[in-house]
């Protein structure tokens, strides 16, 4: 039986109270004032800026009774001083929360100036390292309200940002529980002028943190089933939405898959992650397009420790030979399917930098949860294969 768009609507609580559907983006206004704020400040990137969907969102404050400013000065990859500017622009306009409305830059950043409203120091204070997070004055941390236009990081369901150090070149995690908005406003609509290669390096992000997350050594039963689901939707549905923009059915159905991988990935990331920190930091690409190339590398080096579990994932999900290679065979066709590039060097990614980006790895907290720990070393030389595209 096929699923409608009327269908795909609803309002759930994992642990967000997430209202999902189609159109649901003129509750913003609302959403705001339900979180008791009279003068939300809208954090995007220039790219959403200038377009109608914004000028929407801020109507539906005023609709609501509400002031509503716009800010717009956030790097793809968000560095502190975006967040630093962020915070000065909230105080001098007398905000009192925070819309965050975008793709994972504008939502981590919003996220990130959210916190730091109410402290003081660098937002870098508040790394996730050991317990940097018991440092936050939680009373001063803005509400928000997350309104996601991408369906791939999941940063509207999750208690942390990624924010790059540019000092250091270094992508560092940003924790705290407040961090987690109030509010999601998903709709699925908002998705619909994505290009396609946007919608497809997206959605393979979306399936780095459910694949991620399944894959984690880590005990969280409930994690791990969402994850499985969450692979599923992006097999039926990410080639649809990456060649038909319009399809609202999937469009809503990799936004779940999104949500479900942010919400899985409590369990773990892994090698994938790890190696798309560092070069994001240092290359400035596209988190999702690194995860999506690297892929196929880190499940091969995996394989001994996580064959018999791909192989359960491989028969849930319909393939033909569901079994490790099923799988691996799997992911290489879709991303021929959404022209993804078999390796780094397509991305203007050498290996000059092969040694420090093995070592950026194995510090990055999302080593952690790799299936196998991984030396410094041995990090680099999967980074290596990935730039050769060597798949062994």
């Amino acid at each position: 039986m096929s699923i409608t768009v009327e269908q795909l609507s609803g309002n759930w609580n994992y642990p967000t109270s997430v209202r999902f559907g189609v159109g649901r983006a003129k509750e913003i206004g609302a959403a705001c004032a339900e979180l008791g704020m009279k003068n939300p400040l809208l954090v995007t990137d220039p790219g959403l800026a200038a377009l109608p969907m914004i000028a929407n969102a801020v109507k539906s404050c005023e609709s609501a009774g509400l002031g509503c400013a716009v800010f717009s000065n956030v790097k793809p990859n968000p560095v502190g001083e975006n967040v630093e500017e962020g915070v000065s622009v909230y105080h001098e306009g007398k905000h009192d929360g925070v819309i965050a409305f975008g793709g994972g830059s504008g939502l981590d950043a919003a996220k990130a100036i959210a916190l730091m409203v109410g402290q003081s120091g660098s937002v870098f204070d508040f790394e996730d390292v050991g317990d940097n997070w018991t440092r936050v004055k939680p009373e001063g941390v803005a509400p928000v309200v997350a309104v996601p236009t991408t369906s791939g990081t999941g940063s509207e369901v999750g208690r942390a940002s990624v924010i790059t150090d540019a000092t250091n070149h270094v992508k560092k995690i940003i924790f705290h529980p407040k961090m987690l908005p109030g509010i999601v406003i998903a709709d699925p609509e908002l998705t619909v002028g994505l290009p396609p290669h946007i919608t497809a390096a997206t959605g393979m992000d979306a399936l780095s943190h459910n694949l991620e997350a399944y894959c984690s050594p880590f005990y969280h039963p409930m994690a791990e089933g969402i994850a499985v689901e969450g692979i599923r939707l992006v097999k039926e549905y990410l080639p649809a939405a990456t060649k038909t923009g319009d399809d609202l059915v999937a469009r809503s159905q990799m936004m779940v898959a999104s949500t479900m991988g942010a919400t899985a990935f409590q369990r773990g990331l892994g090698g994938m992650h790890a190696l798309a920190h560092p070069l994001g930091a240092l290359y400035d690409a596209h988190h999702g397009l690194l995860n999506a190339i690297l892929m196929p590398y880190v499940l091969i080096r995996n394989k001994e420790a996580i064959e018999d579990r791909i192989a359960r994932l491989a028969a849930y999900m319909g393939l033909a030979d569901p079994n490790f290679y099923g799988f691996l065979s799997w992911v290489l066709d879709i991303r021929n399917e959404l022209n993804i590039p078999n390796d780094l060097g397509a991305l203007n990614i050498d290996d000059q930098k092969a040694e420090l980006i093995g070592k950026m790895a194995v510090e990055d907290p999302s080593s952690g949860g790799n299936p196998i720990q991984l030396t410094a070393e041995e990090y680099t030389e999967l980074f290596l294969n990935a730039v050769k595209g060597d798949l062994g």
